[in-house]
């Protein structure tokens, strides 16, 4: 098969695709902003994904041409709607072959061997989503900021708000994250908050940036932020535990894949993620680290274009 392929992950902060050719070698790889298709629209997110795949063509040094195949991995493509939309718009001048399939399970390809087990992302936004041996599927989370993201940069950004405002209040503990916080945003005093959170247009995506402050509050010790964290890894380690439990994967080791900025930046709350799938009896084996999710979507997206050369 000597036909290219394109492969998308369109997470929370940016989309990222690779032009590559029929061995799965990378020959342009491009950028563009998120490509959430539920939070910010299909058009939306196709100006996104256009200026990705355009900049990968550029950097192969190609023309702009129909590919065999195209599998996009997007947080918020969930939906039938979505999908064939999105599709539809694809075959007309991207590809052959499509394929739109959520976030998780282009981290699950690309961090797995036999693309079967768990993957967790926990970066904006937190997802689980699993494939048994006998290609059925779960998903645990993916509701979104205002619904859940449990265990996400956002969620744990969110909590230590609350912490460090009932700490200015003089109604929650003591804690580091108040000073963290304030020299984050270059604020002064605790009221400047109110300005900060509500008037600057602020996106959800703008405070999960907090995370990484939270996470280094816990490792200096404070109890406050630790507790905050272990409870971030409680919540992943939960979603791992509902989709194991749906696959019947707890057995037997299964499998798991890390995604995410959150995850993968933070030992820390990978330490406390071990401790908590271990209370919740879940045993896993190999565990792989995914820092580039996008190479799942090229396997997927080779996957597809030999079941076409198969047809034909």
């Amino acid at each position: 098969m000597n036909e290219l392929v394109i492969g998308i992950d369109g997470g929370g902060t940016r989309t990222r695709a690779i032009l590559a050719d029929g061995a799965g070698k990378t020959l342009g790889a491009g950028e563009a902003g998120t490509s959430n298709p539920l939070v910010h629209g299909v058009e939306a997110a196709q100006r996104e994904l256009e200026h990705a795949i355009a900049r990968a063509f550029e950097n192969a040094k190609l023309s702009r041409h129909k590919v065999a195949a195209m599998c996009m991995g997007l947080g918020g493509a969930g939906r039938a709607r979505e999908q064939q939309a999105l599709v539809a718009w694809a075959r007309e001048t991207l590809a052959e072959r499509v394929e739109v399939v959520n976030d998780g399970q282009i981290v699950l390809a690309a961090g797995t061997p036999e693309n079967w087990g768990v993957a967790v992302i926990a970066g904006t936004g937190s997802l689980a989503w699993g494939r048994n041996r006998a290609g059925e599927t779960a998903r645990a989370g993916g509701w979104g900021y205002l619904m859940g993201d449990e265990g996400s940069a956002f969620d744990l950004a969110r909590q230590a708000l609350r912490a460090a405002t009932q700490f200015a209040d003089g109604r929650g503990d003591e804690t580091q994250l108040l000073d963290a916080i304030l020299e984050f945003w270059n604020l002064s005093a605790p009221q400047d908050l109110v300005a900060r959170v509500y008037r600057s247009g602020l996106t959800h995506t703008d405070i999960a940036q907090l995370a990484p402050s939270v996470v280094q509050c816990a490792e200096r010790g404070d109890g406050v932020a630790k507790r905050l964290v272990v409870e971030a890894a409680e919540a992943l380690a939960r979603g791992v535990a509902a989709v194991s439990h749906a696959l019947e994967l707890s057995s037997a080791p299964f499998p798991l894949a890390l995604t995410g900025g959150l995850i993968l930046g933070a030992e820390f709350l990978r330490e406390q993620l071990w401790r908590a799938l271990e209370r919740h009896h879940c045993e896993c084996a190999p565990v792989e680290l995914v820092r580039h999710p996008v190479r799942g979507a090229v396997r997927l997206a080779l996957a597809l274009a030999q079941t076409k050369d198969e047809e034909t």
